[in-house]
């Protein structure tokens, strides 16, 4: 079997932190697995319990909720769809409860990056959980935006993630990748591999989301992943085939500055990336023959102030072309 090579998964958020513990996909067993972070020493990581079953194939996308003691897995396979477990910081994941399906007619190994799902996350306050779908504009198959509600813990009913799923394509998207929902409010920053980024707002009564604004990214050839920083009050967005990130407007999606990262790093363009305090970490897996890296961009001065401050090379630590998903502990 070949190693996989750099976004194998296709996805954001195939880790997510939650308090001391973090979650992570296997894709190859379709299971899931719960660790606790060594507060002394961030890099000891320990199995919480046991890795469950998602139920679905190729699990590539995961979702934490703190507030409903939730976690929620896409795959993306032949059984592609939602499901979720509660979960314990003592005991660990509960079995996961049953698959919401999404009928992409795929493989597993699931054939991409088109038809597939990109990211699970839930909204700022945790009472919905949505998935951003790519579609396939060549094939004629319409990507959408999946929303369900959470259920609240009632008495001793834990809370759960509801069967009743609502589903829109907002027009003048394509292939929707990454989101973050925008502080504050009800929309969300989501970028479009097929030419760059949107906001999207999402009704609170119907759950349908529907285009605000549209920026194309003349350069671009696959927008695919974006974080937002509290600091500076901007999207970033990256590109694995055009070297750059892209700091964008969450009032508009306009373009803030655009930060070249030829210099800094000599391999593909960064494939996952995480905003934390005033900098922000992105991760370049390289191609084999360039070594994976962490770029630090320093974000202190405020919109249009990035600029990049370090290459952090991960060849001794055993990384290589295959890394794939980015979080970090504050």
């Amino acid at each position: 079997m070949m190693p996989s090579a750099p976004d194998a998964l296709l996805s954001q958020n195939a880790l997510t932190i939650v308090g001391q513990n973090l979650f992570a996909v296997n894709a190859g067993s379709n299971t899931l697995t719960m660790m606790s972070i060594c507060e002394s020493d961030p890099t000891i990581l320990t199995p919480v319990g046991k890795s469950v079953s998602v139920l679905g194939e190729f699990p590539n996308t995961v979702a934490a909720s703190a507030k409903n003691n939730l976690v929620c897995v896409g795959s993306t396979g032949a059984k592609a769809g939602i499901s979720c477990a509660t979960f314990s910081p003592d005991t660990g994941l509960s079995e996961m409860d049953f698959l919401r399906p999404f009928d992409l007619g795929q493989s597993t190994p699931p054939v991409g990056p088109t038809n597939t799902v990109a990211e699970t996350f839930f909204s700022e306050d945790e009472s919905l959980l949505l998935t951003t779908v790519k579609g396939d504009p060549p094939a004629n198959k319409t990507g959408f935006v999946s929303v369900f509600p959470v259920n609240p813990r009632c008495g001793c009913s834990p809370s759960s993630l509801s069967g009743i799923e609502t589903r829109s394509s907002p027009p003048g998207t394509a292939v929707l990748f990454g989101a973050e929902p925008i502080p504050g409010g009800s929309s969300l920053f989501v970028v479009d591999a097929s030419f760059g980024a949107v906001i999207l707002s999402l009704d609170e009564k119907t759950k349908k989301a529907s285009l605000l604004s549209k920026q194309v990214i003349a350069d671009q050839q696959a927008t695919c992943w974006v974080t937002i920083s509290r600091a500076t009050e901007s999207a970033f967005v990256t590109d694995p085939v055009v070297n750059q990130i892209v700091e964008m407007s969450l009032t508009d999606a306009k373009i803030i500055s655009t930060v070249n990262t030829t210099m800094a790093n000599a391999g593909p363009g960064p494939t996952d990336l995480k905003a934390a305090g005033n900098f922000i970490y992105a991760l370049s897996p390289g191609n084999g023959a360039t070594e994976a890296e962490v770029l630090v961009l320093k974000v202190s001065g405020g919109q249009g102030s990035a600029k990049v401050m370090q290459s952090f090379g991960l060849n001794a630590l055993g990384v290589g072309k295959s890394a794939q998903g980015m979080e970090v502990l504050m």
